[in-house]
């Protein structure tokens, strides 16, 4: 993706995020790959009213060379970057929010949790089949202070884990924080989130009753029908 259009596109769906409550105040981030480095929004800016020429731009070692000063979120974008490239499924675009039912699950969560999340802890089951098909698994990384590079170490650790089994991840949950998604594109990030904070909510809704997640079989079909691997 060019730079300009870039530009365009994360203030596009900065403010569709916003406008539409998936972000608020100065909450989220959002960065592109770039060929020679990267772009991200800047440290406490409102998403829904970034300027394209006050976005930060990096180098491809990470340091800042021009606009308002970047997020210090950069360190867990390239982070992903370096990951998802090594995974064989390289991302060019990063978004962070703290959407509400998202956040609100994993705050159940963390204090239904006997001790901290272990490696192994997901959000969400797999309760409906665009969520399967769309997002796929989300890996419920355990709390650490925003910034932290435990953070972005686990991270990382959980999108190489789930490559060696055949799965590509597109988002992991930062428990009581917000979700970090990121796919080829800041529009094709949001539609990701967007199918993730729906299924979030409809989770909230049913939770108290019988729900049960789509079966082995159910899963398979999907897998056989669409090639995606729960």
């Amino acid at each position: 993706m060019a730079e300009d259009t870039a530009r365009e596109e994360i203030c596009r769906v900065g403010r569709a995020l916003f406008e539409r409550g998936y972000v608020h105040a100065t909450a989220g981030n959002i960065s592109v790959r770039l060929a020679d480095g990267y772009l991200i929004t800047p440290t406490d800016a409102c998403l829904g009213s970034l300027d394209p020429a006050r976005l930060a731009r990096l180098d491809a070692q990470g340091r800042q060379v021009a606009g308002d000063r970047g997020s210090k979120t950069i360190t867990l974008h390239r982070r992903i970057y370096a990951a998802t490239e090594a995974a064989g499924t390289p991302a060019r675009c990063v978004l962070h929010t703290h959407s509400t039912h998202l956040v609100a699950t994993s705050l159940l969560q963390c204090g239904a949790a006997n001790g901290p999340l272990n490696e192994a802890a997901e959000l969400l089951p797999p309760i409906t089949p665009y969520f399967v098909m769309k997002v796929g698994r989300v890996p419920h990384i355990a709390y650490h202070r925003p910034g932290a590079p435990e953070a972005a170490e686990a991270v990382a650790a959980a999108i190489a884990r789930h490559a060696a089994a055949g799965r590509t991840l597109r988002t992991v949950m930062l428990a009581r924080l917000g979700p970090n998604v990121w796919h080829d594109s800041p529009a094709a990030a949001m539609a990701t989130l967007e199918e993730l904070e729906e299924t979030a909510r409809l989770w909230l809704l049913t939770r108290t009753s019988a729900l049960a997640p789509l079966d082995a079989s159910a899963l398979d079909a999907l897998q056989q029908g669409f090639g995606t691997r729960w």
